[in-house]
């Protein structure tokens, strides 16, 4: 286990009815808010009402960025910056999914910035300071609520980059698992297989000597693999739904990454995917990782014993087996379990992608630090592995 240092300043208000809060969280931090949703789902299930109720209680004046995308894009970004300029906003209140509080937080950076948004993905040392951020969450995924990084894409450019930053963990966040009730299948599922792909990127690492956080990361593994299918069965199922919904912010809020080092491996190269195609990301996961697996175990032998301790422990294969046939084990209940189970897309095909941009997309990806991933990747290896998934 390797030196660090942990700390979460995001506080945290889980339950339902919660929302009660959210006046006072906001007033905390701020006198005037921009609120900043995605397609309107918070209109129909709401949300909505429940949220502008609290603003209006609190007597915070506010004005809204509604239609952020499923793949935030830096163009909403400037518009929200721009309105924070031109009516002196403070504080930033995402209501949504993770795109939507990821668009929050590089919003609540390029507030006090004078040139457009995508230099300081391109270049994070341009900020000079970051309005605060408070989260309601209506989408169990990207743990976005619980995280100080952002992912925003470029559509002009087909990029798609991450920033973090310590002043953009959100101030407050409340996460009531009945404002995921409303949450489609295919969003559901797909939320599933990001959280599940997170704690995989460090589940999968090759610093030794991790026990309990790889303990901690089997057991949120099989909180998923329970929880999604209940949810999927009872969309209002609220135990699966506040089990999903708690296994989203812990999977990615730093806390199962302490002691390890390496770069993650699935994510660099589904970003390439999203920013060409606009799929979904948790979508592009789910098709990219069986085949990653596959892959790295045939490229290196020694992964076989981190696969094997995955299936053991997570799929309940017999040690007996042997370490190679137990890692294949682990790979087919993953497939399964992604395509059968949670109904997910099982190929890029099914998504209408061929491989006309594989080499450009994975020049993109290698260059994300996959020579330190848990198996090192080259560029070659990534557009195999999108052949693979074809």
């Amino acid at each position: 286990m390797e030196n660090f240092y942990y700390n979460i300043p995001t506080k945290v208000y889980f339950g339902k009815g919660q929302i009660v809060h959210l006046g006072e969280c906001l007033r905390a931090c701020g006198s005037s808010v921009l609120l900043v949703y995605g397609g309107g789902s918070i209109h129909k299930n709401g949300v909505y009402e429940a949220v502008t109720a609290h603003l209006r209680a609190a007597e915070l004046p506010w004005r809204e960025l509604p239609g952020v995308e499923p793949n935030p894009r830096c163009t909403s970004v400037d518009k929200g910056a721009a309105l924070c300029r031109a009516h002196g906003l403070n504080v930033i209140l995402a209501v949504g999914g993770g795109s939507v509080i990821d668009c929050a937080k590089v919003i609540a950076a390029a507030a006090d910035y004078d040139g457009p948004s995508w230099e300081l993905m391109e270049d994070r040392t341009r900020v000079r300071s970051v309005l605060p951020v408070v989260s309601v969450v209506t989408a169990a995924g990207t743990g976005s609520e619980m995280d100080s990084g952002a992912v925003i894409s470029n559509w002009e450019t087909r990029q798609k980059l991450s920033i973090g930053r310590v002043d953009m963990y959100p101030r407050y966040t409340i996460m009531d698992p009945t404002y995921t009730f409303s949450v489609p299948p295919r969003q559901t599922a797909a939320g599933t297989a990001d959280m599940i792909s997170h704690i995989f990127e460090l589940y999968f690492s090759r610093t030794p000597h991790t026990l309990m956080s790889d303990n901690l990361c089997e057991g949120l593994l099989r909180t998923c693999i329970a929880s999604g299918p209940a949810a999927l069965q009872n969309p209002e199922d609220y135990h699966a739904r506040a089990e999903l919904l708690w296994a989203s912010g812990w999977a990615i809020n730093g806390f199962l990454r302490s002691g390890r080092l390496g770069a993650w491996s699935c994510h660099p190269m589904e970003h390439p995917l999203s920013a060409w195609y606009d799929i979904t990301h948790g979508v592009g996961l789910a098709i990219l990782t069986p085949r990653w697996m596959r892959y790295i175990l045939q490229k290196d032998a020694s992964s076989a014993a981190k696969l094997a301790a995955y299936a053991v422990h997570v799929w309940n294969a017999d040690p007996a087996l042997g370490r190679q046939a137990c890692a294949l084990y682990g790979i087919d209940r993953t497939e399964q379990f992604f395509y059968e189970i949670l109904g997910l897309p099982n190929s890029l095909g099914a998504l209408g992608i061929d491989d006309a941009r594989f080499v450009q997309m994975a020049q993109t990806a290698a260059a994300e630090g996959l020579s330190n991933a848990f198996v090192p990747l080259t560029a070659e290896d990534v557009a195999a592995i999108y052949r693979a998934c074809l």
